[in-house]
């Protein structure tokens, strides 16, 4: 068993596991949280219903968050010539090709997206063991493998959001911090849920997403009753 600490344990108390809450009344449960000594990240967690073992019920794309994630996001670009240079003048954090590629091979990964010009991708196919499991490797369907790199570069560093299942189906992603006024929140919530109910693989049967749950890095999960948010 977890040694829970007491500010968790306080939180857990303020949340009735049995209530499915609204999303307004969730993100005032969050905010009034006992405080932290930093800005915590509202999570959103959804439990989908497709088997993450079979190849065509993978769920993996990017959305993006009308009010970000509140987050300084470090982007590498893998780029030579005009399309590096287009990368560092729309604000990449790293830019390079060879370069990059030896530096990473050698064990650094200090940064939180890496986007690459398809012409890159043979070069970088070698950091396929240090990039993958870390969730950094490039990629055509999350929209890291791209020619037009302004886009890329300009997208992450605004909130888009690279989502994808993990290995027991469900999703993990950072819509905003405890300090975005509430309509922020709810505003990055709905806008993500919508996203993603449009990933709904054609191998997925049933109700796509099935659970919903909010909490803060330091908090205790709410279930949420999403279904009047989501489009129709």
């Amino acid at each position: 068993m977890p040694v829970r600490s007491k500010r968790y344990i306080q939180a857990r108390k303020s949340v009735d596991r049995n209530v499915s809450y609204s999303v307004d009344e969730s993100i005032d449960l969050l905010k009034n949280f006992p405080p932290t000594k930093f800005d915590e990240t509202v999570e959103m967690h959804l439990k989908l219903s497709i088997d993450p073992a079979k190849s065509d019920q993978q769920v993996r794309g990017t959305i993006a968050l009308p009010n970000g994630t509140g987050k300084d996001v470090r982007v590498l670009v893998f780029a030579r010539g005009e399309q590096a240079e287009t990368a560092k003048r729309c604000g990449a954090d790293f830019v390079g090709s060879d370069d990059l590629v030896q530096q990473i091979q050698g064990g650094w990964t200090d940064f939180d997206v890496a986007i690459a010009t398809p012409d890159m991708m043979r070069d970088i196919g070698k950091l396929g063991k240090v990039l993958g499991p870390r969730g950094l490797m490039p990629s055509p369907k999350a929209g890291t493998v791209t020619a037009d790199v302004e886009d890329a570069v300009k997208g992450f560093k605004a909130g888009r959001l690279e989502v994808k299942n993990d290995k027991t189906g469900n999703l993990h992603l950072p819509i905003g911090k405890k300090s975005f006024d509430k309509e922020k929140l709810r505003e990055n919530f709905v806008s993500a849920l919508n996203q993603i109910m449009k990933m709904k693989p054609a191998g997925s049967k049933g109700r796509f997403v099935q659970r919903v749950f909010l909490t803060t890095t330091m908090g205790a999960g709410i279930k949420v009753d999403f279904a009047r948010e989501t489009e129709k």
